[in-house]
């Protein structure tokens, strides 16, 4: 496996893909939605590489090293010598076709030599855990990672690509097939949960109505103080933890939109009737030690092996660590090593199992990190 990563800017695009001197067959391309040559660079791209296949999505953030960036395109150019690739785009007309997308792409790319699915989808018309059940409800021994695309902090148009196209309310899955991939992954959060925690007592797949029989945005803006002001953006900075039985492990869910007429919150994954949830807020030390907990779980199999780590971390812990964001991808590459390349991108939600004997989730508010190596 050969990896050749650069972040292009408007100004430097044509002469940096100039510079790639790889038979690659893959490109992951983290596009932020202000980059206005994104067409250009795609056709550059085709005609240049015929044969590879493309991916990617729209972004709040590129990652491209230890760097995070705006207005960039952080390219990763992938040469597999014995891995074999196959791609299957999904359209969907809305979220309720979610978990059906999931049963669909697994479907399409399943095969016994499957290995590994990369999944990146539309960010604001899906509905990221059912897209996860109907994944795993197919594929359920093959390890599936990913993110959902994300807009900056707009939550107005998000975008996938599929090989020279920009398209919206399309799921990409991408199958690397053979037993000489080794994949390492996990998910950690190191958010701070606060106040008592609360039953769901009314609900309907990601649209959460009351809290122990309260009108649900009462009772969070009650939490907020003056920050309920600036719903639902403000949200970000406050999601919930939410398990679904006593023993389970916690996910967290951030608000995608809040509804007055109704006193209803909208989340970016589901929130079943009768789970429980706490309010978190952040906590910056702890942040950065999740970050530094996921890349330990994600490459202790590989020790410094890892030729390649996809990082997919959520908007909210960028518009909370604010300057210091670039911390929390410094101690990743402080863990991996120096040999791998390291691309990725701020998301409107992660897609990993918390570690290896767990099963896949969609996160929010997490550092997701895929390592491959060949």
């Amino acid at each position: 496996m050969k990896v050749k990563q650069i972040s292009l800017t408007e100004n430097n695009w044509s002469d940096s893909i100039g510079t790639i001197h790889l038979n690659a067959n893959l490109f992951l391309l983290f596009i932020s939605p202000q980059f206005n040559s994104k067409e250009d660079v795609l056709s550059a791209l085709q005609q240049n590489y015929p044969d590879a296949i493309i991916v990617g999505c729209s972004t709040a953030g590129e990652i491209s090293d230890v760097t995070v960036k705006d207005s960039t395109i952080s390219l990763t150019a992938i040469q597999l010598e014995k891995v074999t690739l196959k791609k299957v785009a999904y359209e969907i007309k809305d979220m309720h076709c979610s978990e059906k997308a999931g049963e669909a792409i697994a479907d399409q790319l399943y095969s016994k030599d499957l290995k590994h699915v990369l999944v990146l989808s539309d960010g604001l018309n899906v509905n990221g855990a059912d897209l996860v059940t109907g994944l795993k409800s197919k594929i359920p021994d093959v390890s599936i990672t990913g993110g959902l695309a994300a807009d900056g902090a707009d939550f107005n148009q998000t975008f996938v690509i599929n090989g020279g196209e920009i398209v919206d309310k399309t799921i990409i899955g991408l199958g690397f097939y053979g037993d000489s991939l080794k994949v390492g992954y996990s998910s950690k959060g190191g958010w701070d949960s606060f106040g008592i925690e609360r039953l769901v007592t009314k609900s309907e797949k990601n649209v959460l109505y009351e809290l122990d029989g309260l009108p649900a945005l009462e009772i969070y803006k009650s939490f907020l103080g003056e920050e309920a002001n600036n719903l639902p953006s403000s949200g970000l900075l406050f999601p919930l933890s939410m398990r679904t039985s006593e023993n389970a492990i916690p996910v967290v869910r951030t608000i995608l939109a809040i509804n007055e007429d109704d006193q209803s919150l909208t989340f970016a994954g589901n929130i079943p009737q009768n789970s429980y949830v706490r309010l978190m807020k952040a906590n910056i030390d702890r942040l950065i030690d999740g970050a530094e907990d996921s890349a330990v779980s994600a490459n202790k199999n590989l020790n410094e092996t890892s030729e390649l780590a996809i990082l997919i971390s959520c908007v909210g812990r960028r518009l909370v660590l604010k300057q210091l964001v670039e911390e929390e991808v410094e101690v990743v590459r402080g863990v991996i090593g120096k040999k791998a390349s390291i691309t990725g991108f701020y998301s409107y939600g992660e897609i990993a199992p918390f570690g290896e004997f767990s099963p896949c989730e969609l996160h929010n508010q997490t550092m997701t990190i895929t390592t491959l190596s060949e």
